[in-house]
């Protein structure tokens, strides 16, 4: 009885201390999104040193974010987690891993644009939408630190990164409309770019929700 007690105890220490790194995670890439939008709006707004200092400080907390998830998935080897708690969190920070990277991916399509110029009216949209990931980023980081200590809240909160997400849907349809509207204006490379940066941005908000989606099943086992 002794034993199990302790097991008990070590298994509820682990699931804390992989839920806190797990926090930790989409918190930087929370900080992520946020230098995204900044970027963006830096660009929109013709701060060209502005946006370099943005992508500068996300491609150095990208770094952050891998060393974070190296050390979620040693806590993730240990025997004292159950199989399924081990594969669900292990299926959130492959989320948070794969948000990451697209939101890398849209910086590097900023960076490809400094050069070029870009009708205000689709910096603009791409601003729009980058506040809103802000917005289900910060929801998400939320889902996840009420998890431990309220998960009918976090379940709550899992729906209103949906929501979220499904504003950025109606931004992206809008977005690439005005890629029509302004095609004579751009040229091929530059439109292939465009494009690109929408996709990543949009991938960004999915990411969101499919994590959001498996903090919810973790809530249900609670």
């Amino acid at each position: 009885m002794a034993t199990h007690k302790i097991f008990t105890w070590l298994d509820l220490r682990r699931k804390s201390k992989t839920l806190d790194l797990a926090h930790k995670q989409i918190m930087m890439a929370i900080k992520t999104v946020t230098e995204l939008k900044e970027a963006i709006t830096a660009f929109a707004e013709g701060k060209r040193a502005e946006v370099e200092k943005r992508l500068e400080t996300l491609f150095s907390d990208e770094v952050i974010i891998d060393d974070i998830r190296r050390l979620v998935l040693e806590e993730l080897t240990s025997e004292h987690l159950s199989s399924k708690y081990r594969a669900d969190l292990m299926h959130i920070v492959k989320r948070l891993d794969a948000m990451a990277d697209h939101v890398k991916d849209s910086a590097r399509n900023v960076k490809l644009l400094l050069d070029t110029k870009i009708p205000t009216e689709i910096l603009n949209s791409k601003v729009e939408i980058a506040k809103i990931l802000v917005k289900e980023a910060d929801l998400l980081g939320n889902t996840i630190e009420t998890l431990s200590v309220a998960p009918p809240r976090a379940m709550e909160l899992a729906e209103k990164v949906d929501e979220q997400e499904h504003l950025v849907d109606v931004e992206y349809l809008k977005a690439k409309a005005l890629l029509f509207k302004y095609d004579k204006e751009l040229n091929f490379g530059t439109m292939l770019v465009l494009k690109d940066l929408l996709e990543c941005m949009e991938q960004v908000a999915d990411t969101c929700a499919d994590t959001a989606d498996c903090i919810r099943i973790l809530a249900v086992g609670k």
